[in-house]
């Protein structure tokens, strides 16, 4: 009966909640954040297009 009651909990262990956008691509958000916060967004364009490029990759409509 333990077989059972495993099985019947595996599925349960397996479904991941759904990937906020603010966790989202945490290494490319940092470096865009910081070169924003000091430079200004009109000097980060490739780092804030690297972002959104990871952002769409994960499924996010950007």
């Amino acid at each position: 009966m333990s077989t059972v009651c495993a099985a019947s909990m595996e599925p349960a262990a397996e479904q991941k909640k759904p990937l906020r956008p603010c966790c989202a691509c945490p290494e490319t958000k940092k470096v865009r954040d910081t070169c924003i916060i000091e430079k200004g967004e009109e000097s980060c364009t490739v780092l804030i297009e690297a972002h959104k490029d990871c952002m769409r990759a994960l499924g996010f409509k950007i």
